[in-house]
């Protein structure tokens, strides 16, 4: 006996084919989700119509959503430039060298009884900080006239 599922239903003008059938043909499962497909498609489509006044107002909250998380982000970067500040190493003083980051209080024992200083690098070359540490404060380093 044959399911109604494996039943074929001729399809006038349309080339879908299946495995190991007509070229004029589909089986009824194929044909229900062909179906199920169109009418998903024709629901999603229907749900997006609105009002031309919804939408102005939806597009004028998220503009200002938009504006207010681009100050936060700016203000955020500003924070962030203005968080370290640049130190001499001849003259800054202990609480000044622990401000850098990964700067502890041996560090700046260390850095305060190394001067005076003629570069930066010196920090590495006189193995008061490890190389690594230097690459991360390297940009925040100067060096002035020794005292």
């Amino acid at each position: 006996m044959r399911s109604l599922f494996a039943k074929k239903v001729p399809l006038p003008n349309l080339n879908i084919k299946e495995h190991g059938s007509d070229e004029n043909t589909m089986t009824i499962p194929a044909l229900r989700h062909l179906c199920r497909m169109l009418l998903i498609t024709l629901a999603l489509t229907s749900c997006t119509r609105q009002n031309p006044q919804d939408l102005k107002q939806k597009t004028a909250q998220a503009t200002a959503e938009l504006k207010r998380d681009a100050k936060a982000i700016g203000s955020g970067v500003r924070e962030g430039w203005s968080k370290y500040k640049t130190q001499d190493l001849n003259s800054a003083t202990k609480e000044q060298l622990m401000t850098l980051p990964e700067i502890h209080a041996g560090d700046a024992d260390r850095i305060i009884a190394g001067r005076p200083y003629n570069r930066p690098e010196d920090l590495v070359t006189r193995h008061i900080i490890s190389k690594k540490k230097y690459d991360r404060v390297s940009d925040l380093l100067k060096v002035g006239k020794a005292r």
